[in-house]
């Protein structure tokens, strides 16, 4: 069957097919149409694999750190698409397109991360939405990040409206993340909360976030503090995502698997 094609030995080519469009489509970005069909040839190879890889393992890619970064890496993709279309920064396609790259060479450069076993705790109707609304997020978030740098940079233009937007998309999806974390947690272990390493900075990252949109409301916060707010906001995300993993509290965690 086509489907047992499709493994993490050949990721390289459509991680590198994917790399090479969005690079191109972020080169040519100031003509505007063939910059979005590149950009989308490049989602669509993410897709493409990422579907058949779904199909392949008979479950969905989202168990490992390494699909975790699949699927960041395709939704970053998008995320940079949109802001590109729905506000005309060229300067995103190449930032998002470095997002992208990165997650993807280190997925070909680590396969001992990719391992098919699914324990009982991820056989739960809650896993698929948790992590896709989750990867979803991060990637809006991140795209904020981008905006938030930049604004640092080209303190003359006003870039605030444009975060604003990417930060309500992406804290409206880590809201529904966290809540149906809570009702699987609930499921599998008996608890909406454990007051788990990773569930505290979740809940670190989402404060960080609320703050933000607290202080833009107020209108009262320079936008240069907003934006170092934004990054490290950010900061406190990659804590939450791979970050934890790295801390001695972290080696009993629930969500080590």
């Amino acid at each position: 069957m086509i489907t047992d094609m499709f493994t993490w030995d050949i990721f390289i080519w459509f991680g590198i097919s994917a790399v090479v469009l969005s690079a191109t489509g972020a080169a040519v970005s100031k003509w505007r149409i063939p910059s979005i069909v590149l950009t989308m040839s490049a989602i669509v190879v993410m897709a493409t694999f990422i579907i058949g890889l779904w199909a392949g393992l008979d479950r969905p890619p989202l168990r490992t750190m390494g699909e975790t970064r699949l699927w960041y890496s395709f939704f970053a993709l998008v995320a940079g698409l949109f802001t590109y279309v729905r506000w005309k920064f060229r300067w995103i396609l190449p930032f998002s397109t470095v997002l992208a790259t990165v997650f993807i060479v280190i997925n070909i450069l680590k396969p001992e991360i990719h391992d098919q076993t699914l324990v009982p705790a991820l056989q739960s109707p809650w896993f698929i939405p948790h992590v896709i609304v989750y990867m979803f997020s991060y990637s809006f978030l991140g795209a904020a990040f981008l905006v938030a740098v930049a604004g640092l940079w080209k303190p003359e233009k006003d870039m605030m409206p444009v975060a604003d937007t990417l930060v309500y998309i992406g804290t409206a999806f880590l809201t529904f993340g966290m809540l149906s974390g809570s009702l699987w947690a609930k499921d599998a272990w008996g608890q909406f909360w454990n007051w788990d390493p990773k569930e505290t900075w979740a809940l670190v990252t989402w404060l960080c976030y609320l703050a933000y949109i607290h202080l833009r409301l107020i209108g009262k916060t320079s936008r240069r503090l907003l934006c170092l707010l934004l990054i490290f906001s950010f900061c406190c995300l990659q804590m939450c995502w791979w970050g934890v993993n790295y801390l001695p509290a972290a080696q009993d965690s629930v969500h080590v698997y």
